[in-house]
């Protein structure tokens, strides 16, 4: 399937790698010290994988103030133990076989995504990549792909490319930056709660080649 496409876009967590469940509680736990509200274990699950869309929506139903959620969040990260609780999936490893551009497109901020790709020795796999913030915008926009897309230099010569994520935001930004989309289900639909459609649609990249 590599050979249909001249470049290869992806996501992070949920997609390539994920993190044990004990350092998700334990960060919730403390998060919600920060914030005098506690999270149920499916409450963190939503919100740590995104199971609904957009994580800033899904706050606001539950009356908590995003900005001040993301501020406790990223307080109460350790870039460091959190790299050491993250696994890399072994589905992953198709990757390195990819003979065309590979770019990485995360919400995972820097500070953080720095570590991970470190600790699992997975830097050199991207050719550009980029963590999204308020001045790039957020899949499922496509300003962010795109812009890697640029660094690619696949952004504007006709070029056909993929991206695959674990997530509707990430098959949201593929289609809007007029990209085929690989939906990767890591958690299932029941847990998830609903089926994210994508023009591929698998549990594990094996499935692909």
């Amino acid at each position: 399937m590599d050979g249909e496409y001249d470049f290869w876009l992806l996501d992070l967590d949920g997609t390539l790698v994920d993190v044990e469940w004990s350092y998700t509680r334990e960060v919730f736990d403390r998060v919600g010290n920060h914030l005098g509200r506690e999270f149920t274990d499916r409450e963190a699950d939503i919100l740590w994988n995104g199971l609904t869309g957009s994580r800033d929506r899904q706050l606001e139903r539950w009356d908590i103030d995003p900005r001040a959620f993301w501020d406790a969040f990223h307080e109460e990260e350790d870039p460091l133990v959190r790299a050491e609780q993250t696994y890399l999936h072994d589905d992953a490893a198709f990757v390195t076989d990819l003979e065309v551009p590979v770019g990485l497109v995360t919400h995972c901020q820097e500070f953080l995504c720095e570590p991970v790709l470190e600790h699992l020795d997975i830097q050199d796999w991207f050719d550009a990549r980029l963590c999204c913030t308020e001045q790039t915008g957020w899949k499922p926009d496509p300003e962010p792909v795109q812009c890697v897309m640029d660094d690619l230099g696949v952004g504007h010569n006709g070029h056909q490319g993929v991206l695959a994520g674990d997530g509707s935001n990430d098959i949201g930004a593929a289609w809007n930056a007029g990209l085929d989309a690989i939906h990767v289900e890591r958690v299932g639909h029941e847990r998830r709660g609903q089926c994210v459609r994508g023009d591929y649609r698998v549990r594990s990249f094996d499935e692909l080649f």
